[in-house]
């Protein structure tokens, strides 16, 4: 998806900010327990490959080892939850509300929905996993 557009994004202060190119994932609702703690509800994630992005601002950029296995980027200034990334992977996961104006994305499924709240609804038509896909 969006091959050859390059998308621009960042937090709500601007103290990070960033530019990714396609092709991109399609969307991935993930509703595991740090997501929804991260986030405040569930994650939504594109991904790119690394050589595709690049941090443009990076002023208020901080991580977070989350896991064995993975870190968080966010905002030190406000707080917004940007980036994950797994270890070790060729590939990064961004945020899909922190992406400026149009994306031309779509969600193609969900995550860890055996970790959803029990204070809203699926998409019913999504692919949806129990753990991750």
């Amino acid at each position: 998806m969006t091959a050859g557009k390059t998308l621009s994004g960042g937090c709500d202060c601007r103290a990070v900010r960033y530019e990714m190119s396609g092709p991109l994932r399609g969307v991935i609702n993930c509703h595991c327990d740090q997501c929804r703690r991260t986030h405040g509800h569930i994650g939504a994630y594109t991904n790119a490959q690394i050589a595709n992005f690049k941090f443009t601002e990076r002023r208020g950029l901080k991580w977070y080892e989350s896991s064995g296995f993975a870190r968080r980027g966010f905002c030190s200034e406000c707080g917004s939850s940007l980036i994950w990334q797994r270890n070790d992977s060729d590939k990064i996961s961004v945020a899909a509300g922190t992406i400026d104006g149009e994306t031309g994305l779509k969600t193609v499924a969900e995550i860890y929905v055996a970790e959803a709240g029990d204070y809203y609804e699926q998409v019913p038509d999504l692919p949806s996993y129990q753990q991750g896909n």
